[in-house]
């Protein structure tokens, strides 16, 4: 995969070369022709194409934006009560994920999320403490998110 983005950089920057025009936009003309290059001669290569990935690393940061969003407003919408009534909670997660790489994304991407934090992670056992501002109702969404989570962290890893 490290072979073709650096095949696409240098077609990008050989047809900045032939066209004699330095600037951003001819080497973003030069790297699609390049990516469209690499893609017709795949099967050369021995690792699958690159794109497939890159199309998995935004697929996953798009769900991570759309489950921030989300949080935020049930966090806010919990903050904004005349009347906190919140019943926070510690809750045991178990995942498939098993490389330190996988794990640590996984929880991160958890705590980065308003109303839940990883407390703890047991990479061995595969689990996963999070405490949730309110346990009653972060739980659902937080499994939830969870299994979004590890599916699209699944797709950009293996």
């Amino acid at each position: 995969m490290t072979l073709q983005v650096l095949l696409n950089l240098l077609i990008g920057l050989i047809w900045m070369l032939l066209n004699d025009a330095w600037s951003f936009g001819a080497f973003a003309v030069g790297y699609l022709v390049g990516t469209g290059i690499i893609f017709a001669m795949r099967r050369f290569f021995p690792a699958p194409f690159y794109g497939r990935k890159a199309l998995a690393v935004l697929h996953l940061f798009l769900l991570f934006i759309v489950e921030l969003v989300k949080s935020t407003f049930v966090v806010i919408r919990q903050v904004l009560r005349p009347r906190l009534n919140i019943r926070p909670g510690v809750f045991r997660m178990e995942t498939p994920l098993r490389s330190d790489f996988e794990i640590t994304l996984l929880a991160a991407l958890i705590t980065l999320t308003p109303g839940s934090v990883v407390m703890e992670v047991a990479p061995q056992e595969g689990v996963m403490y999070v405490h949730a501002m309110d346990a009653d109702e972060f739980h659902g969404s937080i499994m939830e998110s969870k299994r979004k989570f590890e599916r699209a962290i699944l797709e950009v890893t293996r």
